[in-house]
């Protein structure tokens, strides 16, 4: 098996029905196999996928307690039996040429260990975290209270470049199996975003390069598992900002610099939680 694409699930069943045909329409020179877990939807996401199995050898469902993107993820990757893997949203929909092109990058660039494609929002418009340096207290500070994400998203290199990037984004994340077995699974203190953050950070702390290759392309129809639950997403968000700088950047600064990273990034979430009581389309994240 070559790729294992493994689709983590929360009350999508409409959005795999654009999703899942793109994929298996998609060109077929590399052997893979579809892998949906089902974070206890609800909603017939499950019953759906599972009306498809008798028809799909190469398709496959786990149900799931809502366990969280990084533990759902994890118990995809665990039955898996691809060279590589690949971690793809449910709302995303992929060209026909998507799979081929990124593994064809991956087998000729061995450096490689993990790699993302380009991701454009249904307007047309680059969906800027598809490639990203690594969060620290400077540009986290200007992203989330200057709005300034030039330094953070690369908004400074033509988005039709192909580079090495400090990471890529859990919407669509190829990772070789081989690298895993080397960087251990995803972090699941992280119960939904800034697990990819961590991977890629291993992955370059373990020697292996993460590549935006934008050859090829997918659709992002973004938010859709985040809208169900905007309160808790918006927690969870800046959740996994203080998990990544505790575990990455606290040892390198003194003990009342980490508590004033502490107090604003959660003075932050106080905010933007009164603000959602207010608004049509609540902030999760930005």
């Amino acid at each position: 098996m070559d790729l294992s694409i493994i689709i983590l699930s929360y009350k999508s069943k409409e959005h795999l029905q654009v999703l899942l045909p793109s994929v298996f329409n998609s060109t077929k020179k590399y052997s893979y196999e579809v892998i949906v877990v089902d974070n206890d939807s609800g909603d017939g996401t499950a019953e759906a996928v599972e009306s498809l199995l008798p028809s799909i050898p190469n398709l496959r469902l786990i149900r799931n307690q809502n366990t969280g993107f990084a533990a759902g993820n994890n118990l995809g990757i665990k039955q898996a039996k691809g060279k590589y893997i690949l971690l793809l949203n449910p709302d995303t929909k992929v060209e026909r040429d998507t799979f081929e092109t990124m593994l064809d990058m991956m087998e000729n660039r061995p450096e490689v260990g993990m790699s993302g494609c380009k991701i454009i929002k249904p307007d047309g418009t680059l969906d800027l975290a598809c490639r990203r340096r690594f969060p620290n207290p400077w540009n986290s500070f200007k992203t989330l209270f200057l709005g300034s994400r030039k330094n953070y998203n690369y908004s400074d290199v033509d988005e039709n470049q192909e580079m090495e990037v400090d990471s890529v984004v859990g919407a669509f994340l190829l990772i070789r199996k081989s690298v895993i077995e080397r960087i251990g699974l995803l972090d699941e203190s992280f119960f939904m975003y800034g697990e990819d953050l961590d991977w890629a950070y291993r992955c370059q702390r373990n020697g292996f390069k993460v590549w935006y290759y934008p050859k090829t392309f997918i659709t992002h129809y973004k938010g859709a598992s985040s809208a169900k639950a905007p309160f808790k997403a918006l927690k969870w968000f800046h959740d996994a900002m203080w998990i990544f700088y505790k575990k990455h950047y606290a040892r390198k600064y003194v003990f009342a610099f980490n508590w004033l990273v502490f107090l604003g990034i959660y003075f932050r979430l106080l905010v933007l939680t009164l603000v959602n009581f207010f608004k049509k389309k609540p902030v999760v994240s930005r």
